[in-house]
């Protein structure tokens, strides 16, 4: 391992000027010079590599699009599989960064899937080493030498794109155009950089690079910049392709570049759940404590890396991805089997903490950076919807005690019936989340957070519906935003038809009768179940719970009919309490009715636009505390 001979500000000087020749800075290029015969126009030189690194992420970009398109769709039934089986989430994680071609991108969906609920730490942990492995194969790909035929790739790609009948033959296209992009794009930068390989400067600089702690600084410093380890490692296999970087030289640069990733994992968790910030916590434990690991023998590693390709006759370019590969896989293999103790570990870093309760209007699972992959923004936009159906399950359930103004009788119906039970249990003489609050308040500011949910995501199902999405994907949209008005109308319902039959109810100087108290409480206790099942459907993702939805509609309406036929008998007997409040009571009957009403028709609106993934997302008690605590 070499050792700085250098001063510290000469090694500062060293690393500022690899950082601007790998970062395209314009302003280290602004002179010419020259040494010996040879003429070095910097700015041309600037100009090549740096319109070659923006074809070249154009083109990963192109290529990711197009595999997102292709692919995208299974992306949800592979995530709602997820068990704790840690070796099904590394290879999803493998899968998942192979589709979409960026391991930081694959973070940055776990951050969301967490805060959403989606995901627990433990899985997520598995996910996020095979994500690291599954980045390499973009390395693996581009250390193939395919620059002299990156035109005719580009020309391939263009012909199925411009003349495929289907949109899968045109994802196809895509695919292959981003493929030829960027080869290309490696072509212009290995042409910029011919020049270099006699500069004296450049090839000591090269040489300084084996200082591991140069390396790794360079490395980390670029991809925190472009935000793209597998752009880094481009970079370095450009440079190898043209003799002008050792593998001892690369392999630091590799681990900073690996470290670099961690940048955007840890941006996506600010302002998200605490469990959504320690899978960002558990990315960045990952990378430094693998380069740790092997940063003390580098020198031995390369040789590992020389004795492998000595048998397949590879030069320094695929040895440097090898290289890249053999770090991340040798990772996943040593830290899977100690996930648990990880996950403990993290906790202990960053331990749960009650969060106080929250009145902002806020929108806690959709994400603005999801809207790129549809499929799992898609997924988002469930769980919020999820959210809204708890929101109007609280209402539902505060909304029957002013109408209830003996709470002995509410005792002793729990008593008798099983379904009135929970309705003693759950709800609260005040606010259940904020006891400051009376119940009205709380009605009040639910629904408005209602109305604030539904304009929210009908926006976010509205910029998903102009991206690049499939029939099916459009489908799904559409009855989503459908849904959500829905869920918006039953708000409306208790909000301003059910609340203000609390003040015509005071003025009576009768009260239900007892019969009439029991079955406006059995009733509003099914209605209510009917709002939970919905919440459950969107939460887990399982149309059987929608089904159920639509089988019991019948049933309750049935039993409304009964209900009816029993009030109108009570008043034809000229009972005086039923006399007196039929006029609410039946109103009120009928309002809930309405709920079920509503509720079957998001079932049905679900069933028919939702795929089958017959999966179940993860649930996770400490998400569940904390979304409750912020009134989710």
């Amino acid at each position: 391992m070499r050792t700085i001979k250098s001063k510290p500000g000469k090694f500062i000087i060293k690393a500022i000027i690899g950082i601007s020749l790998l970062g395209l800075l314009p302003s280290a290029f602004a002179a010419s010079k020259t040494t010996g015969s040879q003429d070095f126009l910097w700015s041309q030189i600037f100009i090549g590599i740096a319109g070659g690194l923006a074809f070249f992420l154009y083109g990963m970009d192109k290529m990711s699009t197009g595999m997102k398109t292709t692919a995208g769709n299974k992306m949800r039934s592979i995530l709602a599989s997820l068990t704790k089986n840690r070796v099904i989430a590394l290879i999803v994680g493998i899968f998942v960064t192979t589709v979409i071609q960026s391991s930081s991108a694959t973070t940055v969906m776990l951050v969301s899937f967490v805060q959403a609920g989606l995901l627990n730490l433990t899985q997520s942990m598995g996910v996020i080493l095979g994500a690291d492995i599954g980045t390499t194969i973009t390395a693996q790909m581009i250390a193939f030498k395919l620059t002299d035929y990156a035109l005719l790739i580009v020309a391939m790609g263009f012909l199925l794109k411009m003349f495929g009948k289907t949109e899968k033959i045109k994802s196809v296209g895509d695919i292959i155009l981003g493929f030829g992009i960027l080869f290309f794009g490696m072509k212009l930068m290995s042409d910029a950089m011919t020049p270099l390989r006699t500069y004296p400067v450049f090839i000591d600089l090269m040489k300084d690079l084996e200082n591991p702690f140069m390396g790794i600084l360079i490395g980390a410093a670029f991809t925190a910049i472009v935000q793209s380890s597998s752009a880094t490692t481009g970079v370095l296999i450009v440079l190898a392709q043209q003799g002008l970087i050792t593998l001892e030289a690369g392999i630091p640069v590799i681990f900073g570049a690996n470290i670099g990733t961690c940048v955007t994992a840890s941006l996506a968790g600010i302002g998200a759940s605490r469990e959504a910030k320690r899978v960002a916590i558990a990315h960045v434990i990952f990378k430094l404590s693998g380069v740790c690991l092997f940063v003390f023998w580098i020198p031995q590693f390369a040789d590992i890396i020389r004795a492998l390709a000595e048998k397949f006759g590879s030069g320094t370019a695929r040895q440097l991805a090898n290289a890249h590969t053999i770090f991340n896989v040798s990772l996943g293999l040593f830290f899977l089997p100690f996930i648990n103790i990880f996950s403990k570990i993290i906790y202990k870093i960053y331990p749960k903490k009650k969060k106080p309760k929250n009145r902002e209007f806020i929108t806690l699972y959709i994400k603005e950076s999801m809207l790129d992959t549809p499929s799992l923004a898609i997924d988002l936009a469930r769980t919020e919807i999820s959210r809204m159906a708890l929101l109007l399950g609280r209402m539902l359930n505060a909304i029957i005690i002013p109408f209830m103004s003996d709470e002995e009788h509410l005792s002793k119906q729990a008593g008798k019936d099983d379904d009135a039970k929970f309705l003693i249990r759950e709800i609260p003489k005040r606010d259940a989340i904020f006891p400051d609050l009376t119940l009205l308040e709380g009605l009040h500011l639910r629904e408005a957070k209602i109305d604030f949910l539904e304009r929210k995501i009908s926006i976010y199902l509205t910029n998903i519906a102009q991206g690049n999405i499939t029939e099916g994907q459009a489908s799904e949209v559409f009855g989503m935003v459908s849904i959500v008005k829905d869920m918006e109308s039953m708000g409306d319902i208790i909000h301003r038809n059910m609340i203000p039959l609390i003040a015509r109810k005071k003025r009576l100087c009768y009260d239900f009768s007892d019969e009439g108290k029991e079955e406006l409480l059995i009733y509003h206790s099914k209605v209510s179940k009917q709002i939970s099942r919905l919440k459950q459907a969107f939460k887990e993702t399982d149309p059987e719970i929608a089904h159920r939805i639509m089988k019991k509609e019948r049933k309750y309406l049935d039993l409304e009919s009964r209900y009816r036929a029993r009030h109108l008998k009570r008043i034809v007997l000229k009972k005086e309490d039923s006399v007196e409040t039929t006029e609410i009571h039946m109103e009120l009957m009928d309002l809930m009715k309405q709920i079920v009403l509503y509720s079957a028709n998001i079932a049905k609106t679900y069933i028919d636009t939702t795929p089958q993934t017959g999966g179940e997302h993860a649930h996770i008690d400490e998400i569940e505390e904390e979304s409750d605590s912020t009134d989710t």
